[in-house]
């Protein structure tokens, strides 16, 4: 969705904002995405706990 998108969603009274929420919530909670949320999970929680790198250290283990 780009910004376009959304400010047409905004226009639109709550109860179809709330489908559209519905509808979007079934789709992430799909199997294929799945495992892109379970990743996404694990980076925060990696945030969170501080376990980031930083550029050289990419650059490093990429061996460039």
């Amino acid at each position: 969705m780009n910004a376009l998108d959304l400010k047409i969603i905004e226009k639109l009274d709550k109860v179809d904002q709330e489908k559209i929420t519905y509808f979007l919530n079934l789709l992430l909670n799909k199997s294929k995405y799945k495992k892109l949320k379970e990743e996404i999970s694990m980076r925060r929680d990696e945030i969170d706990k501080g376990e980031i790198l930083n550029h050289d250290e990419i650059w490093n283990k990429l061996n460039v």
